[in-house]
């Protein structure tokens, strides 16, 4: 049987990994291959071969894999609903403390507002930034 063929069954090999346990370095080893079998076919000797697998393969999990980790980790979905709301600034319109009697303008909306911490007050006209959303109030600091 020709190189190729074996070059081309490491890859089947390599994949049937990838799809049972989602790793996804089992694909870039298993391209590594069908690149081996590219030079195996084209008539490079196996030492060609060997070269071409590892450096294929290691350039791919070189260069994709932080790639896809930050994607992964890196930003988060687009916050939407009383998410969007956390962090923001809004203005005092009420006088607001830790009891939650207090107003604020918040995304051009008028909220209940509590302070986060018991024993601040914060005047109307201040700035505040929204910590969490509890309910219909917001929390403020």
């Amino acid at each position: 049987m020709d190189a190729w063929v074996w070059w081309l069954i490491a890859a089947v090999g390599l994949g049937i990994p990838l799809v049972v346990t989602a790793m996804p370095e089992f694909g870039m080893f298993a391209v590594g291959a069908v690149a081996g079998a590219v030079v195996a076919a084209l008539g490079g000797g196996i030492v060609a071969q060997v070269i071409v697998f590892a450096a294929v393969s290691i350039a791919l999990v070189a260069v994709v894999r932080p790639i896809a980790k930050r994607a992964r980790s890196g930003r988060p979905g687009m916050a939407s609903g009383i998410d969007a709301l956390k962090g923001r600034q809004a203005t005092v319109l009420e006088r607001v403390d830790s009891s939650g009697g207090g107003r604020i303008k918040l995304n051009g909306e008028v909220w209940s507002a509590r302070a986060l911490d018991e024993g601040q007050v914060y005047e109307p006209g201040q700035k505040v930034d929204v910590v969490d959303i509890e309910g219909a109030t917001a929390v403020v600091m």
